[in-house]
């Protein structure tokens, strides 16, 4: 505390200032907010310690960063934070400058002013220290720096009318001391700001863009954070493109609060989107996802603090989440939970009018993190116009609302009548936003549309020679009636391939006739075990092949086997006569892969569709040509 010069005779006048500095201790700083600490100085200060009292403050200061050095006369501009009065409801002229230069005394609330050079204010600012100034309209007043770590963050002026007592150097060592305590909430409100803006960056950048683009479904999202008061949180969602154009919805929410959780957050979404693009199921990928939690949080659990840190950097790594995978040619979606609130389904509007908002029956399971119990699975199918919303449970639950009536609210909103999912997303963070702000909120809405038949070709074909040159006749016929004429000597020539592995490798047949493949591949190595497909249809039965074309914002192209084979690509010698296939796949297509079926596997690529303008797709014989 600072030295309070005790004046003989006023003994009282001492008791008045360490009780107003006791009252400083107890009520300045109570929040993490600028606004705030600096109304709860002038409350301290007026009037108790003076008539009049503001702030200002350095702009820079409000974005949470530091302040610059005061220039040498003192006059970078400031912003009015904070007044008060015990003789007027707004401010007013102090008098305290002449030659027509504006008096920054008279200012609004928010607004941005410099002091005049020569005033005792910029003199204050320059050489952060308390300073004395009177007018026509004051007695006395006090230009009172506010210095925290050695930085010069404002001005506080404390003045006393006519009337009143003018201030001696016992008050300015009191005013000096009030505005120190304040500096120092001031100054953490800052540090706290500016982790607080770059937790938000952090997390903000791992979410997806605000507008993803999924095959047969239509997506809108919201991400809202906590209060500007409180910590960011771990909330996500995530849209995932599968092969197949098969789309994983995940929705997530890491226990705790804070930089921790918002990385842990970053963590486990990272690792969502490994597992899959490995085209497990969603239980496989929960499964997965809680082994990397637990292991997130025993490395961390491990590093020794002795301070009992340890337990909540461990707690951060538990975790809620709710991964669904949609295909839209079945038209069905694969539903597993990791202990998160269940997904809500709006059915499609009935002849009457009437629309129905259910609770999906998802088993609960577990929490990421906990480990010792296996995930289940639900399977359900979405008919076209229906509406899945997945979120967390910032949205429908909070003080002053309890679960039940949240849930009860958030499907009453969704249930209204057809409307733009941009609206809905408005229409419910205002219906269940009242009385938040105490957590973060993660809303995903997807309307179902799916692929129309006319958008997918499916074909069975008999595990012989021929169904080489029959796969290649189908896909140019489909390509040539969806108006995709110069993707098909691509798609052609990449077909062939396909099938002819198939065959070779899947199938045990050799293509090696006339009419077959004209490229042979070498199969990879490695076998895996085979596993329940999520969303695809099931592999063709042994002696047959199946050969899939889908149209959407791209053409895929899928070709199933009974192998369990993968195949690798590999690099063939000049010298070898085969083994260019897949690298020829690689080549044309702009991606491609395989993944596991109940029966086997599926072998797929990706074209590019083309755009008016655009560049030309890329000259299959010139690639085939350009390999030997």
């Amino acid at each position: 505390m600072s030295e309070i010069p005790a004046e003989a005779g006023k003994p009282d006048d001492v008791r008045r200032a360490l009780a107003l500095l006791n009252a400083a201790g107890a009520r300045i700083g109570n929040s993490l907010d600028l606004d705030t600490t600096a109304r709860e100085l002038l409350d301290v200060a007026v009037p108790q310690f003076c008539d009049l009292a503001s702030v200002d403050l350095y702009p820079e200061v409000f974005s949470g960063g530091d302040p610059r050095a005061v220039e040498a006369d003192g006059t970078r501009p400031l912003r009015r934070v904070a007044f008060a009065s015990a003789v007027s409801d707004g401010p007013i002229t102090f008098g305290h400058h002449t030659g027509g230069a504006p008096d920054p005394d008279h200012v609004e609330l928010g607004s941005v002013h410099s002091y005049p050079a020569d005033s005792p204010y910029a003199d204050a600012l320059r050489t952060a220290r308390v300073q004395r100034a009177a007018g026509t309209l004051v007695r006395s007043t006090l230009a009172v720096p506010m210095v925290a770590r050695g930085r010069v963050l404002g001005l506080a002026q404390f003045s006393r009318t006519m009337g009143s007592e003018p201030f001696g150097e016992r008050d300015a060592a009191l005013g000096a001391e009030l505005a120190a305590r304040a500096a120092v909430c001031v100054d953490n409100a800052r540090l706290y700001r500016r982790e607080h803006e770059r937790a938000l960056i952090l997390q903000r950048s791992l979410l997806p863009p605000d507008d993803p683009e999924a095959a047969g479904l239509d997506i809108a999202c919201r991400y809202l954070p906590g209060s500007t008061a409180g910590e960011v949180g771990g909330d996500w969602f995530d849209v995932i493109e599968l092969p197949g154009h098969r789309t994983a919805l995940v929705v997530g929410d890491v226990m705790g609060r804070g930089l921790r959780a918002a990385v842990a957050m970053g963590e486990l979404r990272t690792a969502v989107r490994t597992l899959a693009l490995l085209d497990l199921e969603p239980a496989e990928v929960l499964g997965a996802l809680d082994e990397i939690a637990r292991g997130l949080g025993a490395s961390h659990d491990g590093r020794g603090d002795q301070s009992g840190r340890a337990a909540d950097l461990s707690e951060v790594y538990l975790a809620t989440c709710v991964y669904a995978v949609y295909d839209p040619v079945t038209r069905r979606c694969a539903f597993a939970n990791a202990g998160h609130l269940p997904p809500v389904l709006v059915e499609p509007r009935e002849d009457d009018g009437e629309q129905s908002a259910l609770l999906l029956e998802v088993p609960r399971g577990v929490p990421l993190g906990v480990g010792g119990e296996p995930f289940e699975e639900t399977e359900v199918e979405l008919p076209d116009g229906a509406l899945l919303a997945l979120y967390t449970d910032g949205l429908v639950e909070s003080r002053h609302q309890p679960l039940d009536e949240g849930l009860q609210a958030l499907r009453t909103t969704l249930s209204g009548p057809d409307r733009p999912l941009e609206d809905v997303c408005d229409e419910v963070l205002g219906a269940l936003e009242n009385h938040h702000g105490e957590d973060d909120v993660a809303l995903l809405l997807a309307r179902i549309q799916g692929l129309p038949a006319g958008a997918v070709g499916d074909w069975r074909l008999s595990a012989e020679p021929r169904s080489v040159a029959r796969a290649r006749e189908l896909a140019r016929r489909r390509l040539t009636a969806w108006g995709l004429e110069d993707l098909a000597d691509t798609t052609e020539l990449l077909v062939s391939e396909l099938v002819t592995n198939a065959l070779r490798h899947g199938m045990g047949v050799s293509p090696a006739q006339p009419g077959a493949g004209a490229l042979p591949a070498r199969p990879g190595v490695g076998v895996p075990p085979a596993a329940p497909g999520v969303g695809v249809p099931p592999a063709a039965p042994g002696g047959e092949i199946r050969l899939r074309l889908l149209l959407d914002r791209t053409l895929v192209c899928e070709v199933w086997d009974s192998g369990l084979v993968q195949p690798r690509r590999r690099r063939a010698r000049d010298t070898d006569e085969g083994g260019r296939g897949l690298q020829l796949v690689d080549l044309l297509s702009s991606g491609w892969g395989s993944r596991r079926t109940p029966r086997g596997k599926t072998v797929w690529f990706e074209l590019a569709l083309p755009q008016e303008g655009g560049p030309k797709p890329s000259d299959s014989v010139e690639a085939l040509l350009g390999m030997f």
